[in-house]
């Protein structure tokens, strides 16, 4: 049986989710304040956490942000009552793996949980040798700021390595172009968001085969892109 984690100080909420995921068969446990989430969440390996932004002593968001620090990979989605896009795209950038705003639909969680256990369970993870990550034929030394593709080296702008390692770092997770933004240029650029799609596709040319067919960097239509391993 899979075990969630639900963080929210609302009672009511807590009641709500939990009733639900334990009627999909999941074994639920919670908490209502940031600390006792993070404690909980690095002391049990939960398959997976449901954190709200607003929480008494530490915000979701820093919760989100030392659990990543400390390499504890558990998918986190957020909620939040604020409909704020910067909101949004800091938790994903800290690490988060998708979020939704208060109010919200049990069933839609639901799918949501789903969804992205169906995307972790297809994807494999980068293959952390060293100092390199390796994603297929490719092999990123982010130390030495070189990467390889089949032995071959290369030849990447600053920018478009630094949007290699960041897609390689979030293997399998479908990316905004804000907040490929804001990983990459920070808030200096927020309506820019051509910017991202003329370096994606610099970087694939460089990086396929066929840039027109990649395996690699795909396009999700109305969403933004996703780094994949070949097939």
């Amino acid at each position: 049986m899979k075990q969630i984690l639900i963080v929210d100080d609302e009672p009511a909420i807590l009641t709500l989710l939990k009733y639900n995921l334990e009627q999909e068969n999941y074994a639920v446990s919670t908490a209502t304040d940031g600390l006792s989430a993070y404690e909980l969440a690095k002391e049990t390996p939960f398959d997976f956490m449901i954190l709200d932004l607003m929480l008494p002593g530490m915000s979701g968001l820093d919760v989100t942000k030392k659990l990543r620090e400390d390499h504890v990979q558990t998918p986190i989605m957020i909620l939040t009552a604020k409909d704020n896009e910067t909101d949004k795209i800091v938790g994903l950038e800290l690490g988060a793996d998708d979020y939704v705003t208060k109010p919200f639909s049990p069933r839609e969680i639901i799918a949501r949980i789903k969804a992205i256990e169906r995307r972790t369970a297809s994807q494999p993870a980068p293959v952390n040798t060293g100092d390199q990550l390796v994603v297929g034929d490719l092999a990123i030394d982010e130390q030495n700021f070189k990467a390889t593709k089949a032995g071959q080296r290369l030849q990447l702008t600053p920018k478009e390595f630094e949007l290699l390692v960041y897609f390689a770092k979030h293997l399998g997770k479908t990316l905004s172009r804000d907040a490929l933004l804001n990983g990459i240029w920070g808030f200096e650029y927020p309506a820019e968001t051509r910017m991202v799609d003329i370096q994606v596709s610099h970087l694939r040319d460089k990086i396929e085969t066929d840039p027109k067919h990649p395996v690699y960097l795909k396009t999700i239509r109305g969403f933004g892109y996703q780094m994949e391993v070949p097939q």
